[in-house]
Parts: structure tokens; sequence; C-alpha cells
């Protein structure tokens, strides 16, 4: 959807969609529809079902009118000046989750829930013969060069590490599960061959995936916190 931008709101084929702008950014966005207004929340730490649900479930309990929840994202009914944004604050730092106040943040989480599908989908829901860039500025409609630049800039890793992060993660949670061999995570990964895995999987853990696999204690971690 192109949009101009302006302090005043951005007028769009749908209707109009209104920004509240304050000193870190863009925090929410409101659009109105067939007169009903919707608004919606960018949330960091979103990174699996559970979230979801946990999301839904804290913003009802404060009376929130909760359209749809997805990783990183509500809609919730009503403008903006009408939400309660100290409760939501409050529900979701509760939980562990934060309000996004800054658009450089909306990006940077938006390509993290994407690097994490894009690990984490099966094979058949995604195309593994599309080179990571281009789905990467596919999903969110933006240059490869732009958001590596500023996702280097901001987290203090490379795009490329934090995929490599990722699938380590995602490797250790296969490894656990005991269900598929070696060569089956490999190709599940997106890795060339089981000795690319194996490389990159030693250099990251300390251990090879079948030591890794032969050991009892839980060596991973959460996948919102997964850093260098």
């Amino acid at each position: 959807m192109q949009k101009s931008i302006s302090r005043k709101g951005a007028k769009t084929r749908k209707g109009k969609i209104e920004f509240m702008i304050g000193q870190r950014g863009i925090m929410v966005a409101s659009s109105k529809k067939h007169g009903t207004h919707t608004s919606t929340l960018y949330i960091k730490n979103m990174v699996c079902d559970r979230c979801i649900r946990v999301v839904r479930d804290e913003l009802t309990k404060i009376k929130l009118d909760v359209r749809s929840v997805s990783l990183g994202e509500v809609v919730v009914g009503g403008a903006l000046k009408e939400l309660p944004m100290a409760n939501i604050k409050s529900a979701l730092d509760e939980n562990g989750f934060e309000l996004i106040e800054d658009r450089k943040a909306k990006t940077i989480e938006q390509m993290k829930l994407a690097i994490i599908r894009f690990v984490r989908e099966d094979n058949d829901k995604l195309d593994r013969k599309v080179k990571f860039s281009e789905f990467l500025s596919k999903e969110l409609g933006l240059d490869y060069h732009y958001l590596s630049t500023l996702f280097s800039s901001v987290e203090n890793v490379t795009i490329e590490q934090f995929v490599i992060l990722q699938r380590i993660e995602r490797a250790k949670e296969l490894l656990k599960y005991g269900e598929l061999t070696l060569s089956e995570i490999a190709y599940k990964l997106g890795y060339s061959s089981v000795q690319h895995l194996s490389n990159q999987f030693k250099s990251i853990t300390g251990f090879t995936p079948t030591r890794f696999r032969s050991l009892t204690g839980q060596l991973r971690k959460p996948i919102d916190r997964v850093s260098v």
C-alpha cells in the first residue's frame, strides 16, 4: 500500500490512516473505514503461537476490543485517542512484551519475525530456491541493502549472523526431538550438506550435532533471546 506520510496523517484508497508521532516516532497506526475506527499496535518479542494467545488474553482482560492478533501486530477497535496506552504498556511489560515506539524498531522486529518464519517454515510452504535477501526484501517491501544496514547498526550483528543463530537454535530443537536424521535436518534448514550444518553447529555451540543430541542438559535458548 503506497502512502504519503505527514505529521497529520496519510490518505489511502481505503480511507484515512493517522499516525501517533511522539519523540521516538510511530507507535501505533489508526485507520477509519466505513465509519469504524481500528488501531494497530506493534509489539516486540512476539515470536510464537503461545505469545499470540498471551497477548490476546492480556489485552482482552483490560477490555480492549481485539480484532486480530498475529506475530508482532495487534489490531484493536477504537481510535488512537481512545486507547488506554498506559494500561496496554503495563499489560505487555508484565508478560515480557514491549510496545514498539520507534519506526526503525518496528522494521527491525518485522525483520526478526520474517527471519524466524524463513528458518522455521516447512519446505512445502516456503520456496527454498528463493534467495534469503529476495525473501526478506519482498516480505518487508524494502531494499535489502537498506534492511541489512539498518539491522547491523541497531542490533550490532549482521542479518546473516542472526539467520545462522536462528538456524542453529532450530537445529537444536530438531536434534532433541530425535525424529529426523542429520540429513533431513540439514535439508529442512536449507543447508547444502550435512557437513555444512555440522561445521556451523560446532562453531556456534562447541559441539558436533551428534554429541549435542546425546546430551541430556537443556542448552536451548528462547528464540527471542538469541544473540551473539
